[in-house]
């Protein structure tokens, strides 16, 4: 079964950018979108039905802001549409569907970059989110929490650590959120099968930054430790185009 999850930063840009000819050409079981930009009256056959998934979406309240979106080959048990917290709720910030073997959070963390009114906020959001997925887990859940996290957790997931360590998305108290899922049981799949450096999912339009690499890791697929045992492969498709961000992957055997 394969996951992948991209963060499109805008679904209608993206698919002028080849967005339904990768979808075809991957063809992902489940595809997780975040930054889509977009309420589905906006949006024509070819996005919402045309390519045989079932799509799912939750935009915000600002039109063109936000937004996540789930494509699935087979529909989903249950389908929620935010956590329940009107602050987050209000920017469409998360999707969560039920699968057979799992729980799927498809979730736009928020970035704290603009002042530090937002990044309270995102560090709230980290705060909150945690006891809700803990206690799916502590029901006997497994849980996927995939998505643009925003944060670079440790020195290789970007390319200049030290030129960033006062940026937003790699302050110590941002990564602290990260060491306190992880400390919870949270596992960062990707680095169950890779511990190369310069490995990125997002990279500034500035300065040439992806030509020459200078990215971010901060797209991730999170599970619970249970999980571990049916993961069989993770990766990043740095190669794919059509936004900031790269599409990350995760593939299970259950």
């Amino acid at each position: 079964m394969k996951l992948i999850s991209w963060n499109v930063n805008g679904i209608r840009a993206a698919v002028k950018k080849g967005f339904l000819d990768f979808l075809e050409t991957e063809q992902p079981d489940i595809l997780c979108i975040q930054e889509s930009k977009a309420h589905e009256e906006q949006l024509s056959s070819e996005i919402l039905e045309d390519h045989g998934y079932h799509t799912y979406w939750h935009s915000g309240i600002k039109k063109g802001y936000s937004g996540v979106a789930t494509f699935c080959k087979e529909e989903p048990l249950f389908i929620q549409k935010g956590l329940g917290i009107n602050k987050y709720d209000n920017e469409g910030r998360v999707l969560i569907t039920e699968h057979e073997n799992f729980l799927l959070y498809n979730i736009y963390f928020p970035n704290g970059q603009k002042d530090d009114v937002r990044l309270k906020y995102k560090l709230d959001f980290y705060d909150d989110l945690l006891p809700l997925i803990n206690e799916q887990v502590e029901s006997g859940n497994n849980v996927i929490v995939t998505g643009d996290w925003n944060t670079a957790h440790k020195e290789i997931d970007l390319a200049r650590p030290k030129e960033n360590i006062n940026t937003s998305g790699f302050m110590q108290i941002e990564r602290e959120k990260i060491d306190e899922y992880i400390s919870k049981g949270w596992v960062d799949t990707f680095r169950i099968f890779h511990n190369e450096p310069n490995r990125y999912s997002w990279w500034t339009y500035r300065f040439g930054a992806r030509e020459r690499n200078v990215g971010w890791r901060i797209d991730y697929f999170f599970i619970n430790e249970d999980m571990i045992q049916f993961c069989i492969d993770a990766d990043i498709y740095h190669h794919v185009y059509g936004s900031d961000h790269c599409p990350v992957s995760l593939e299970l055997d259950f």
